[in-house]
């Protein structure tokens, strides 16, 4: 839905991983857009992971909150770990005192240890039998 005048925000593939950067202040129709665009990247991609970089984010709100965790539990349901990266000290506290403890998300300093955490999920070998 490109000419629906709703800005996105870019979904990156990365090996069956996907990289989302949030760099812009969320509000709800670009929160829905991307978690439409997320669960569509993630069927088309057979994606196995999924890295939301927040390392832009200076403050987060309950919204943001909420949506990370919406965004975690609509990845599990379509077989992709979620990891959020790059959260500032200040953005932890800030989760904590609000009580959102992110169920389902794993937490990275950066990219690279991010991938690290879904590296086992993603490279999980598809000869492997469920049994065996």
């Amino acid at each position: 839905m490109q000419g629906d005048g709703v800005d996105r925000i870019p979904i990156l593939k990365l090996g069956e991983a996907l990289l989302v950067t949030i760099q812009v202040d969320m509000h709800d129709q670009l929160a829905q857009a991307l978690e439409e665009d997320l669960t569509t990247a993630i069927v088309k991609h057979g994606a196995r992971g999924v890295l939301i970089d927040i390392s832009a984010l200076e403050v987060v709100d309950s919204f943001i909150g909420r949506m990370l965790d919406t965004i975690a539990a609509v990845s599990r349901m379509l077989d992709a770990d979620t990891v959020v990266v790059g959260m500032r000290p200040a953005v932890a506290i800030t989760l904590v005192e609000l009580g959102l403890s992110l169920n389902g998300v794993k937490t990275a300093l950066n990219v690279d240890r991010g991938m690290a955490l879904i590296q086992p999920h993603t490279w999980r070998s598809d000869d492997d039998e469920d049994g065996d």
